[in-house]
């Protein structure tokens, strides 16, 4: 570890999490660019994982899990993002989902430890299938046009979804759909093994290839009446949601392998107009010297919104707009410093071999994550001008 890996380090027990860590992102560091250059799914990234017991990393001790601070959570997902991007932001929408669910409550008590038992025991993957053609993005307050009809003793589901990271490896897909019945919009818990579902392989992007977010389509699927696991309830302010912080924590892990790249470039290019590598140019220097403090600016930020959160669980609903500011100054820093780690490189960033090229399109992927620039400023201008 370098020093912005133990800038952040508090604890004994994050350092050894972060050690444990660093050992897997180097090794998915190795095959990183093979699965984005094919567009397949890290199936071998996560069987290294699941060995390791990474999928119950936010599952409660209670249940089994090893009940991580959200804190600890963004600390692993850093790391794992220097060695795979796409491994990263996969396994963070699995572990938020648990965090998430744990902490809203929201599920019966019953269901959620039968999930997190299944996850810890049978090494299960769960995420949500939300985003659709038509409404985009839920973050938006567009209704789903996936519609279940309730038939007898069991509910019929209708539709298509988009951006359904982990498709290819999800054993439960947490499907959000119209209530033909009531208008209301209820999540379904459905298995991947139920009839009518399938996956359309329709992921062909620049950046996050090996998310593999291909489109769900549900055909006449059926499920029991308890396969609906909440109701859907209207927000009249933004929630505060802690655990959407792994997709910063993701995109800002990309920008220290990025400039960990440039660093070492630097430290070694000679070209033939220069008696000493480029570290030595001033230019250079000055430009390392950016990236740095742009990285402790957003890290510090950041860490410090989680941290606020883990220590204070009374007051997170307070949290709201630091949340949403967390996410949009993080990621827009990582954008800034791999175009900087770019500048420094140069031209040779541009290739294929070089890994920068991947950080750059995978980084960009963050813009796009919620919540989106333009509603966090929406809502920052919202409460400023609130009566």
């Amino acid at each position: 570890m370098n020093y912005l890996d133990e800038q952040f380090i508090k604890t004994t027990t994050q350092k050894e999490l972060l050690v444990k860590t660093e050992v897997l992102a180097k090794e998915f560091s190795l095959t990183a660019e093979q699965y984005d250059q094919e567009g397949a799914f890290p199936f071998k990234h996560f069987d290294r994982l699941k060995k390791e017991g990474y999928l119950k990393l936010t599952i409660p001790k209670q249940y089994g899990g090893d009940g991580a601070s959200l804190y600890e959570f963004l600390l692993v997902q850093e790391k794992i993002a220097q060695g795979d991007a796409a491994t990263a932001l996969s396994l963070g929408w699995h572990l938020s989902i648990i965090m998430q669910l744990n902490e809203t409550q929201t599920w019966d008590t019953k269901t959620f430890e039968k999930i997190c038992k299944e996850i810890i025991t049978d090494q299960k993957l769960i995420n949500s299938a939300a985003t659709e053609p038509n409404s985009g993005s839920p973050a938006r307050g567009g209704k789903p046009e996936t519609i279940a009809k309730k038939n007898e003793n069991k509910w019929l589901i209708n539709g298509k979804k988009i951006f359904t990271s982990l498709a290819p490896a999800l054993d439960y897909f947490i499907v959000p759909a119209t209530i033909e019945e009531t208008g209301e919009i209820g999540d379904f818990l459905i298995p991947r093994s139920q009839i009518g579902l399938s996956i359309e392989e329709t992921w062909d992007t620049l950046g996050m290839r090996g998310t593999r977010s291909d489109d769900l389509i549900l055909h006449n699927v059926e499920v029991p009446l308890e396969a609906l696991v909440e109701r859907k309830q209207k927000k009249v302010r933004p929630a505060a949601q802690g655990w959407l912080l792994h997709i910063p924590a993701c995109y800002i892990g990309i920008a220290i392998s990025a400039r960990n790249e440039a660093v070492e470039f630097a430290k070694t290019y000679q070209p033939t107009s220069l008696p000493h590598p480029i570290k030595d140019v001033p230019e250079v220097r000055r430009k390392v010297a950016e990236i740095d403090l742009k990285l402790t600016t957003a890290r510090t930020f950041m860490y410090s919104v989680a941290e606020k959160w883990d220590i204070a669980p009374d007051e997170r609903a307070q949290l709201a707009y630091d949340l949403a500011v967390a996410k949009s100054i993080v990621t827009n820093t990582a954008v800034e410093v791999v175009d900087l780690a770019m500048r420094i490189v140069g031209g040779q960033s541009l290739f294929r071999s070089n890994a920068l090229q991947r950080h750059y399109r995978d980084v960009r992927a963050g813009l796009h994550n919620p919540p989106s620039d333009d509603i966090t400023l929406k809502i920052l201008a919202d409460r400023a001008f609130r009566d």
